[in-house]
């Protein structure tokens, strides 16, 4: 079975878990519009947070931060799935994650959390995948 999920005002870890824990029940996953997905925090607490994860980094030997959305999405994925077992890496494989809409999955049905829903926040502080991804150096987003 093939699930699609549009990532549009979704929180991304809410999302990533619903990805992983349908990627684990053997579906394939596609996930559109990585780029709108949402954050909750503080917008300064957040990119302090990806910023020291980047300055720590040893660039031949990770940890690996992506400034690419669709690649960040999936690396927060990775994070959700046993990926260092075989069924973890089964798993990961079928996880599939796109900016944008592609063509193939225009016409695609695609299915609703609800309870990855911004409107579920209680304190109205986030910040949009696309903007972390900026900060980290991502040029194609930059304003």
């Amino acid at each position: 079975m093939e699930i699609t999920i549009d990532a549009t005002n979704l929180i991304l870890g809410r999302l990533c878990s619903y990805a992983a824990k349908r990627a684990l029940e053997s579906n394939k996953v596609n996930i559109i519009n990585c780029e709108n997905a949402v954050v909750s925090g503080s917008k300064n607490f957040i990119l302090g947070k990806y910023l020291h994860r980047l300055d720590r980094t040893n660039p031949l030997r990770g940890p690996f931060v992506y400034s690419k959305p669709d690649r960040f999405v999936k690396r927060a994925v990775r994070g959700m799935l046993p990926y260092k077992q075989e069924k973890g890496k089964n798993a990961f494989r079928r996880v599939k994650c796109y900016t944008g809409t592609p063509d193939e999955l225009s016409k695609a049905k695609i299915e609703a959390l609800k309870d990855a829903n911004l409107i579920n926040l209680k304190i109205p502080r986030f910040i949009r995948v696309s903007e972390i991804c900026e900060h980290l150096g991502n040029k194609a987003y930059k304003r």
